[in-house]
């Protein structure tokens, strides 16, 4: 077993080094970087060559690692990606902010129409009666333009939320693992998931809901407000701070249940695909392959999202739409149907394609800066063979960590 490398840091890692690698192309291309980096690196004696102490015994042990294991892979924090990302440091939680942003900012903006209807239909069933004849009406009454009133709110306030929801999860995953330790973060993964993404939504929400109060008023109140720039001032001068916040009970009741079943539903499915539906392992798929099993994956996630979190939903608009209103009074006022139902179908259409295109372009970014895509197969076993011993395979799985350290 090697010593630990230098750069090790001291500090323990997500899941064991075992589950971090690369695919074989990005590895050759790693191992020419460090040579060409440490050139004398190329001369040391390996842990089978004259100069191993091991060796003298018996030879280095042979690492097989399981399809399922392979496919979960990601690069080691000590493995320079292509923009020199280090796992779990500062700049690879940033990154992951920024992807956030990039994928929610762009996404919710680009669906900006289909938000005005549903929650007009939400506010004044009677007049949007249906999703075509909300399109109609709205065209009718504001113009085309009106489909895409509050897309400035809309824009900031799901960039802000985005980068707060990606970022924050992927630190709360890592600080989790790291309190309840490695072996109970790889038995009860699912747990942790849902953990850190409610964790990073109830964060996130904090700066989505001023955004969030100002868009519903512009969609729903014709002359309220044109866009953010004056709409926040006025919002302010009328209801104080209370109004950017009255809003952010009923939003963390939407948009934590929703993130919990994204991300859950969202690793469960893309490792159901590669098991059944995909022929090849992860790492033997080409980035575009996975890029789409991130798209499909996140389609089915978005639709479990918006059922879970459509009754908080119609609350969020409700409450925003009505001065003074309690979460008592619009349930009372809406009636559990229509709470559970009213513009529903939309949602749906609204949060799948939504949620799908999300982890389509956050997945693309991750790529582009050198990193994984999100998601696998389930973990499987690591052992070592030797040819004069078999080991616990627990033992080997140790072992194996501190030989990547």
């Amino acid at each position: 077993m090697a010593a630990p490398r230098s750069n090790d840091r001291g500090f323990h890692k997500f899941l064991p080094d075992h589950l971090y690698t690369c695919a074989p192309h990005v590895a050759s291309a790693l191992q020419q970087w460090s040579r060409r980096r440490n050139p004398l690196a190329a001369a040391e004696p390996s842990l089978g060559g004259s100069g191993s102490t091991r060796s003298e015994t018996r030879q280095a042990p042979k690492r097989r690692i399981s399809a399922a294991a392979s496919s979960f892979m990601i690069p080691s924090f000590s493995e320079p990606a292509g923009f020199g990302i280090d796992l779990y440091s500062t700049k690879y939680f940033l990154t992951c902010a920024v992807g956030g942003m990039l994928c929610c900012g762009v996404t919710h903006c680009s669906m900006t129409p289909v938000d005005v209807v549903k929650c007009n239909m939400q506010i004044d069933p009677v007049k949007y009666k249906s999703i075509g004849a909300g399109f109609r009406t709205a065209i009718a009454e504001q113009g085309v333009a009106g489909l895409f009133r509050g897309w400035v709110p809309t824009f900031l306030g799901y960039s802000v939320q985005g980068a707060g929801k990606y970022g924050f999860y992927e630190l709360f995953k890592h600080l989790y693992s790291e309190a309840v330790g490695v072996d109970n973060a790889l038995k009860y993964k699912t747990v942790l998931y849902l953990a850190a993404s409610a964790s990073a939504e109830f964060l996130a929400d904090l700066g989505l809901s001023p955004f969030e109060a100002v868009k519903v008023r512009v969609q729903t109140q014709p002359g309220f407000a044109k866009g953010l720039m004056d709409g926040m001032p006025k919002l302010l001068a009328k209801e104080g701070m209370g109004g950017l916040y009255k809003g952010l009970v009923p939003l963390w009741g939407r948009q934590i249940p929703y993130t919990m079943m994204k991300f859950a539903t969202f690793e469960s499915t893309v490792d159901a695909l590669y098991k059944h539906v995909v022929p090849l392992p992860k790492d033997k798929c080409s980035p575009g392959t996975q890029l789409g099993v991130s798209f499909v994956a996140g389609y089915i996630a978005g639709i479990a999202c918006a059922v879970i979190s459509h009754p908080a939903d119609n609350l969020v608009s409700y409450l925003n739409n009505s001065q003074g209103a309690t979460v008592s009074q619009a349930v009372k006022d809406m009636g559990a149907r229509a709470l559970l139902t009213r513009g529903l179908p939309l949602r749906i259409f609204m949060i799948g394609t939504l949620t799908a295109a999300q982890w389509g372009i956050y997945d693309s970014f991750k790529v582009f800066v050198g990193l994984p895509t999100t998601g696998g197969a389930a973990v499987g076993a690591v052992q070592e063979e030797d040819d004069d011993d078999h080991r616990d395979p627990k033992t080997a799985q140790s072992d194996v960590a501190l030989e990547d350290r």
